[in-house]
């Protein structure tokens, strides 16, 4: 696996500056735009290598993950204690610190007046569809500060941090007047490419999937191992049903 570096921390933070950025803990889908499936999966390693990568890369400026430790993100996610200092701790010095930002929270709340939530619990709070179709919605919308709306969270706050991957779309509609009214209503048909990103559609699927699948395993790091030892007691309380069945049978074979 092949972690890339970049400096985004203080491109970030210009960003957050430029758009005055405010409450993104509300990813509620407000807007009724319909999810879309993450088809995540905690279990694939490699993705999370990727998802942790796309996370402190585009997000670890702005929003931190206070419940999460870097050497617990070494020892699930396969990689050594070099290569998590290498590769992952932009603002830790030490493995065992979390996942926190350069800013303190009462700058950003001075600054921006709100302070960008943690997104420790976000996969929890919110699910992994929301969050995946969430990323995949910004589009063109010259009325909005920032330039870009979203569909499944009308006049976000939040800016589009991953147009340079995804590039710009626009939003299609159908319309249908009604003269009664004398009002249009618009239907959302999808959307239309209008400027190319550094990634084919593909690729920014795989991306946002990959980011929310860390996103995912963050929110619970030990749900594999739930699921493993749930597994293994129902397995073991089968065969004691078993057991206990036909020893029953055994007691009460002469009764009659």
């Amino acid at each position: 696996m092949m972690l890339i570096k970049k400096p985004v921390l203080a491109l970030a933070l210009s960003i957050v500056v430029a758009a005055g950025l405010g409450p993104v803990s509300s990813l509620a889908a407000e807007g009724g735009a319909k999810l879309q499936a993450a088809h995540n999966d905690v279990g694939n390693v490699a993705s999370l290598q990727r998802g942790a990568r796309n996370f402190v890369n585009y997000c670890l400026g702005c929003h931190s993950a206070k419940y999460v430790r870097y050497n617990r993100l070494g020892n699930d996610l396969g990689l050594t204690e070099a290569q998590v200092a290498q590769n992952l701790m932009f603002t830790g010095e030490r493995p065992h610190e979390t996942l926190h930002i350069a800013m303190r929270a009462d700058d950003a709340k001075h600054w921006f007046g709100t302070t960008p939530p943690d997104l420790s619990l976000i996969a929890r709070a919110r699910g992994t569809d929301y969050l995946y179709t969430f990323l995949k919605s910004f589009y063109l919308d010259p009325s909005r500060p920032t330039g870009v709306n979203n569909t499944a969270m009308p006049n976000t706050a939040m800016p589009h941090v991953l147009w340079e991957l995804q590039g710009y779309q626009k939003a299609v509609y159908d319309g249908e007047s009604d003269a009664e009214h004398n009002a249009v209503h618009k239907t959302f048909t999808g959307f239309e490419l209008a400027q190319k990103g550094t990634l084919t559609p593909q690729e920014y699927d795989q991306f946002v999937r990959d980011t929310v699948n860390f996103l995912d395993y963050i929110g619970e790091p030990m749900q594999l191992q739930r699921q493993s030892l749930g597994l293994k007691v129902l397995g073991f309380l089968l065969v004691f049903f078993l057991l206990a069945y036909f020893l029953k049978k055994e007691y009460w074979k002469d009764v009659k």
